[in-house]
């Protein structure tokens, strides 16, 4: 996972265009987690927008000055239009939260993920659920939403979480990934909720799809959707095969020890991520009966 860049190479507080139909506005909560930080898109260039992933709003690491300055960032962006909608991929705390505010500020609905509230999402301070999210509206997957020259559909990618919705513009081609597909890492995948098989089918899902530019909630748009999602369909198999080859040459083992064994280098803040994800892979392939557990501990059926 690569460190932070320099946040005076990516501007904060103000929009980017990044084409006709989408502006791109800099959350202040960059972390090994997040990059540079939560990525807030608006859609529309007319009368009207729709604002996707607002962001993280009254978080112990975003403090108040700091949120209250993303929503005014929004705000200025959004200018003289209506917000006709604010749209969340999914309920996690640098996600969802700031859609209460802009919602009180502008009136507009909080439209797409449904709520999901758990205790426990493993080691990410910033992604624990966001247990006041409530919806105006619920988005299924290929419902649509339209406003002054776009229309936004959803594509319900679950994996990440079992709540994750992408959005595409259907008159640009552009799809908006939250955390489901990212150019400058992987996605952590947490059980309970998050699930490895559902990931794999949702990534599946993308790569057959025919969208022109992906733009994640975090890191660089991704200008080659097909290249890349392939990649991340060979990664997850590389890893789970990594696992297999473990277990079948060094007998049973416990998910520290496929962490140091599988993420050689990797920053000790991230371990407990990488873990996670870990865990997903091998309750995948306990459902599949390749690999069982006693005691914490995994291993080869006999």
């Amino acid at each position: 996972m690569p460190p932070i860049p320099d946040r005076s190479e990516w501007p904060l507080g103000r929009a980017e265009q990044l084409e006709p139909l989408v502006r791109r506005v800099l959350a202040p909560n960059p972390s090994p987690y997040t990059f540079t930080g939560t990525q807030t898109y608006l859609v529309g260039a007319g009368s009207d927008v729709a604002v996707i992933d607002p962001g993280p709003y009254g978080m112990d690491h975003v403090v108040g000055s700091e949120s209250q300055g993303h929503l005014e960032a929004i705000l200025a962006a959004v200018g003289d239009a209506k917000v006709t909608a604010i749209v969340c991929t999914h309920t996690h705390r640098d996600h969802s939260p700031a859609s209460r505010p802009l919602a009180q500020a502008t009136g507009a609905p909080i439209i797409g993920c449904a709520p999901l509230t758990m205790e426990d999402d493993g080691p990410r301070a910033d992604a624990a659920f966001d247990a006041d999210y409530r919806p105006d509206r619920i988005l299924a997957d290929g419902e649509r939403i339209c406003g002054d020259g776009w229309t936004i559909e959803a594509v319900a990618t679950p994996g990440h979480t079992s709540n994750h919705l992408c959005y595409s513009v259907v008159e640009s081609g552009a799809l908006f990934t939250g955390d489901h597909v990212m150019g400058w890492s992987t996605s952590v995948v947490s059980p309970p909720d998050g699930d490895m098989a559902a990931y794999m089918a949702s990534l599946q899902k993308l790569h057959d799809r025919d969208d022109r530019v992906l733009y994640p909630a975090h890191g660089p748009q991704i200008d080659n959707p097909r290249q890349l999602v392939r990649g991340m369909l060979g990664h997850r198999r590389q890893r789970e095969r990594q696992i297999l080859r473990l277990l079948e040459d060094g007998g049973p083992h416990a998910i520290p020890e496929f962490v140091a064994a599988m993420y050689k280098g990797l920053d000790p803040r991230l371990h407990g991520a990488a873990g996670r994800s870990v865990l997903a892979h091998l309750l995948d392939l306990e459902r599949q009966g390749r690999v069982r557990v006693e005691d914490e501990t995994w291993m080869i059926p006999a």
